[in-house]
């Protein structure tokens, strides 16, 4: 009887969309491996102790592209993910070729992931906890504070 593997139906197969290195020099040297499909954004570091980070990418609050000299003499650059994410708030993808490409390729799908999910800007500025939302129309848990 063959075995059956139940994890299999859970495993994504979609396919990579970007895939870098960090670089050194404009050289991907690096142990840091970035990546990211239709629907997260993968962080591979390490070369004896590995750790692997997935962000969703409907939950991106503001993307951000830098340049230094530096970068731009090297060809790369870096982008600044700002996320509703409780272990990534700040993101950097640091030192990547095509960066700014990279950066408007990411915009365009969180955009479609957030229609998609139908995600509205007011639920992922409460969920990341930048904000507080009690008292802003002067109700807060339940009480009016209005003086009469």
């Amino acid at each position: 009887m063959p075995k059956v593997d139940r994890l299999s139906q859970y495993i994504d197969s979609e396919p990579i969309l970007w895939s870098d290195r960090k670089r050194y020099l404009g050289l991907p040297i690096s142990f840091t491996r970035y990546s990211f499909d239709q629907n997260k954004f993968y962080i591979k570091t390490g070369f004896f102790n590995n750790v692997n980070n997935e962000l969703l990418l409907y939950r991106v609050l503001d993307i951000q592209h830098k340049r230094s000299l530096f970068q731009k003499i090297f060809g790369v650059g870096s982008i600044v993910l700002v996320t509703a994410d409780k272990t990534t708030p700040n993101l950097e993808i640091k030192n990547i070729k095509d960066s700014e490409r990279v950066a408007k390729a990411l915009s365009n799908i969180v955009e479609k992931e957030r229609d998609e999910k139908r995600v509205l800007g007011k639920e992922m500025f409460g969920a990341s906890g930048a904000f507080d939302v009690d008292g802003v129309d002067g109700i807060e848990h339940g009480i009016d504070h209005t003086i009469i």
